[in-house]
Order: structure tokens, then C-alpha cells, then sequence
């Protein structure tokens, strides 16, 4: 991944000077790489500065509904596409959604203490001291493993799929370290706080997301994968298209407003974009990853299995989404750079010339 996010300050800058007198540059050049073969497996990038589309391209191929097939289709600006693991930035969004409600606990509330359903569980002492901040930036410190194809019933993710009470299955793994010093990348952790989401709003987190955030966004369509519980993925199940994944980067760069109504409360997007966790060569915030230099960040990115991107840059009103097939791939991170650095860039710096 690391490599993605050390051209992304620079596509900031370069969209600055360019995207203000927008040719088909950039699309032209997307459309030739993808020709050539050099953008395998892509479906889509839309670039926003300052609102208006700097770059918007999208081609035909093969992809899926949650490991699902869906050969050979046409992707455009309104196709409903996974998101994948990028659902967990959007559960983070939520989440500070139903804190500023006061229907989910508090960063330095006690996880277990949530679910007294698990008495046995609660009693642990290490377990006791999870709070939801630890939630939040994966430090529960609990045995957790994605690293695993995600077609592999021992990756963790699938493995809670499949178990019959998933929030059980995510707070009753082994202790790996305290709470707060090491993070493990978890969909359980999403999971856990689409569930308190869920039970605080009395309703399905879908329906709570659809309410509180893709209706005020002007968000029509979209698709929330349930697993066979009937409980909608909190870690990777929502299906959004580009445009509509697009508005929430604009919402966000605007300070959590749209349309003079705040969406997300600033003071939550504040805190998310606030560096909790060093990783290798940038940084995590409350289900967020972020850049290692500026103050706020220079860029928010979410990132989703097969080539899901979306990322924000207030300081430049830019928002960056790219969305492809190439999932369950272990090189799919490839093709996102490739972009970035070969193409979208040097695009970009020719129009910085040529003005």
C-alpha cells in the first residue's frame, strides 16, 4: 500500500494548477494505459477539485457482487460497485454520526461492557480494558488474521461470516497483547461497531447509514451485502458507484457539511484524522488510514481489497476514487500505483506546463 500514498500529496498539488481548465488529458491518457494493458483490471477513477470533475473514465470487465460473479460488465459513473474493506471508513464515519446521537459508548468507554450478554467473556480483565477507541484504531489486541485469501474459511473475516453469532466470535479470540499497543488489522472490529450502530439506532445499520448519511448526500442507490445472519458486513459489504462514494469525499472536505446541513460532526472528522497508530510509512486514525506528514494530514485514504481507493485532500478540496476487480490478488495494489505514478501524474504535470 505504502507506495500508493507517496504520489498522492503530489496529485494534490498538480490537481491545484490543472483541474481549473480540464481537457480530456488525463482521461486520454487512462484510456491509452488501459488499452495497452498496463491498468489491468481497472473499473473506474473519478477526480474531483473543487467539486468538478477533473478526470472521469471507466471501462468494461469482469467483476463481482461479494464473490459473487458479474462477468463482463459495463461500469459507468452510476454502476454500483464493493467497496470492500473501504466500508470500513464508512463505518467510522457512522459511528461519529451515532456518538454525536448518543446512541453508541464513548472512545474511553469498556468494549465488553457493551455486550453483558457475554458474562464470561467481561470477566476477562484484559478484555475489560478494550475501549472503543481501541476499536476504532484496531489495538484491541485480540488474534485476528485477514492476511489469508479472503476464499480461505480460516481468514478471520470469513471465519466470523460463517460463525453463528459473529460479535462472540470477534471478542472471544485469544488475547495477542494489551489493549492499545499493537495493531492488528480486523473486519471484527468494524463488525463490533456496526452492531453497537445497529442496536443504538434500533435499526439495521443499512437503514441507519441510508438516513443519516447517503440520503442527505443525495445517495440513491446503493447495496449492503448481509451476511447469512441477515446482518449487513460492517467490514466490506457496501456497494456504492464512484460518483456516490465521490459525494462523501466532498462532504468531508467541506468540513462535514453538505448543503449547510452537518452530516458528520467536524469534531469527529477532527478526531478520525487525528494519527493514532504509526504503520509502515504512514499512519492510522479511527478506521482511516492517513499520511505521516501535514497537520491535519495531507491526505484520509480508505482502501478495499482488489483496487478500491477513495482519498481526500481538504487543504486542496481533492477527492480520488478508483475502484477495479482484481480482488482476492495479492499484487492488486499494483495497478492503483501504476495509475497514480505512471499516468495520472506525469497527465497532470503536462497540463502544469503547458498553462
Amino acid at each position: 500500500m505504502r507506495p500508493v500514498l507517496t504520489v498522492l500529496t503530489l496529485c494534490g498539488l498538480l490537481f491545484m494548477a490543472a483541474a481549473a481548465a480540464r481537457d480530456m488529458t488525463v482521461e486520454q491518457e487512462i484510456r491509452r494505459a488501459f488499452e495497452d494493458g498496463m491498468l489491468y483490471g481497472l473499473h473506474g477513477v473519478l477526480v474531483l477539485h473543487n467539486g468538478k470533475a477533473a478526470a472521469e473514465v471507466y471501462f468494461q470487465g469482469d467483476d463481482e457482487r461479494w464473490s459473487a460473479p458479474l462477468p463482463d460488465r459495463q461500469h459507468g459513473p452510476e454502476t454500483l460497485h464493493d467497496l470492500r474493506s473501504v466500508t470500513k471508513s464508512i463505518v467510522g464515519l457512522l459511528y461519529g454520526i451515532a456518538l454525536a446521537e448518543g446512541i453508541v459508548p464513548g472512545l474511553d468507554e469498556s468494549l465488553v461492557a457493551q455486550f453483558p450478554q457475554y458474562a464470561d467473556l467481561a470477566a476477562d480483565a484484559h478484555r475489560q480494558a478494550i475501549t472503543m477507541r481501541d476499536v476504532l484504531t484496531m489495538q484491541m489486541g485480540l488474534e485476528w488474521n485477514e492476511e489469508l485469501p479472503y476464499l480461505d474459511r480460516r481468514n478471520s473475516e470469513i471465519a466470523m461470516e460463517l460463525a453463528g453469532d459473529r460479535y462472540r466470535y470477534v471478542l472471544e479470540q485469544p488475547v495477542m497483547a494489551e489493549p492499545g499497543t499493537s495493531w492488528r488489522y480486523s473486519g471484527g472490529a468494524s463488525a463490533l461497531l456496526g452492531g453497537l450502530i445497529a442496536r443504538g439506532s434500533g435499526k439495521p445499520l443499512s437503514a441507519y447509514a441510508q438516513e443519516k448519511l447517503f440520503e442527505p448526500l443525495g445517495i440513491a442507490d446503493f447495496d449492503w451485502i448481509e451476511g447469512s445472519d441477515g446482518v449487513p458486513s460492517a467490514a466490506s459489504g457496501l456497494r456504492l458507484s464512484a460518483r456516490g462514494l465521490a459525494r462523501i469525499g466532498e462532504m468531508i472536505n467541506k468540513g462535514g457539511l453538505w448543503n449547510g446541513r452537518q452530516i458528520v460532526p467536524k469534531d469527529w472528522l477532527a478526531t478520525t484524522f487525528t494519527r493514532q497508530v504509526e504503520l509502515d510509512g504512514f499512519h492510522y486514525g479511527l478506521h482511516w488510514y492517513l499520511a505521516s506528514d501535514g497537520d491535519p494530514p495531507r491526505w484520509m485514504s480508505g482502501f478495499g481489497n482488489g483496487g478500491q481507493r477513495i482519498t481526500v485532500q481538504p487543504q486542496h478540496d481533492v477527492v480520488i476514487v478508483i475502484l477495479a476487480g482484481n480482488y482476492n490478488q495479492p499484487d492488486a495494489w499494483e495497478m492503483p500505483v501504476r495509475l497514480l505514478r505512471e499516468y495520472l501524474v506525469p497527465a497532470l504535470q503536462e497540463q502544469v506546463e503547458a498553462q
